[in-house]
């Protein structure tokens, strides 16, 4: 929208260009949200793949409603949150999922698991590991993977008062990082990975746990003090820090979810707000779509055009208007 200015050039861009008339709030919602009824078949397909997943990753960012409805069953909670949701799929493609809403990541996931396929082995969910990142009772089980980000996150912080044992925590977590990329750069499979950690990062973990016990055991730690709290966060976690040891392709950290939840952030912070649920949902939606296009390396402009150019094959066959399948079932794609 232009404001001021030489009057003369805004009546040439508006005349020339739709791009320089002004249009109101809720005009640019409506043309959105005719897109949104096209594409909604595609984001219900990605929740149904995204649920067959063999790794799950989960988190929570803020948000807010200002028309939102409140489930009775939810109580007094006040809070509104983006949850986002990223799901690995056996074929090596990935899905993200936000929703927008007065539920946290652990409802939002067990909404998701609702729809998965009951003769499928547990995933793997990978989370900071709070109870409101982690499934609800009565969903399908998952085996629940700590970010190992969160717990070294807590000796930084503290570094400059206990540098020599924040060293020695910072300096293990290290090499496990470094054995890590070794694996990557070297192509290694699932299970080569997980024999390559069992050789190499569980003699320095399980250092790390002897030292990090018989400190507090010994009393050369407070448990009180912020070194103190700080080991036990890992202590009380270490099941869960450690699954990389004992599962093929279990990641050491949640750091692509929090990648992806930025694309909330970045919206929170130019939009402030929805003003209702369903000006949620289509944000959600677009964000879905837009970031698994990302996740795939597929260009979601593109991608965006061709779903409502083809609507209606979209709306017949929405499993095959996927990212990462969408270019086959183009019609030249078809002719040839």
């Amino acid at each position: 929208t232009l404001v001021g200015g030489d009057s003369n050039l805004r009546d040439r861009q508006s005349a020339d260009s739709p791009h320089g008339v002004p249009l109101a709030p809720t005009t640019l919602f409506q043309m959105v949200f005719t897109g949104a009824k096209l594409l909604w078949p595609a984001f219900l397909e990605l929740m149904v793949q995204g649920a067959q997943g063999i790794l799950f990753r989960s988190d929570d960012t803020r948000a807010q409603i200002l028309e939102g409805f409140r489930p009775e069953e939810l109580g007094d909670r006040t809070g509104t949150f983006t949850t986002g949701l990223q799901s690995q799929l056996k074929s090596g493609a990935k899905v993200a999922i936000f929703a927008t809403g007065p539920k946290h990541a652990g409802e939002n996931l067990t909404d998701l698991l609702s729809r998965r396929r009951e003769e499928l082995d547990p995933p793997i969910h990978m989370s900071d590991g709070s109870s409101s990142n982690t499934p609800k009772p009565g969903s399908p089980a998952v085996i629940p993977a700590d970010c190992m980000v969160h717990g070294r996150r807590y000796f930084v912080k503290i570094f400059d008062s206990f540098p020599e044992h924040c060293r020695y925590v910072l300096e293990a977590f290290g090499l496990v990082y470094a054995y890590e990329a070794q694996a990557k750069a070297d192509g290694l499979s699932p299970c080569e990975r997980l024999t390559f950690h069992q050789l190499q990062s569980r003699p320095v973990l399980d250092q790390l746990n002897q030292k990090m016990r018989s400190d507090l055991d010994e009393c050369r730690v407070e448990e009180n003090s912020p070194l103190g709290k700080a080991y036990l966060y890992l202590l009380k976690r270490w099941h869960g820090l450690t699954v990389f040891l004992r599962v093929p392709g279990a990641p050491l950290d949640n750091n692509e979810l929090e990648r992806q939840l930025k694309k909330a952030v970045l919206h929170r912070k130019n939009a402030l707000f929805y003003r209702s649920d369903r000006g949620a949902l289509v944000g959600d939606l677009y964000m879905s779509l837009i970031k698994t296009c990302e996740l795939n390396g597929v260009n979601a402009f593109d991608y965006l055009n061709q779903l409502q150019a083809h609507a209606a094959d979209l709306a017949a066959k929405p499993a095959q208007w996927l990212p990462w399948n969408y270019t086959e079932n183009l019609p030249e794609a078809r002719a040839s």
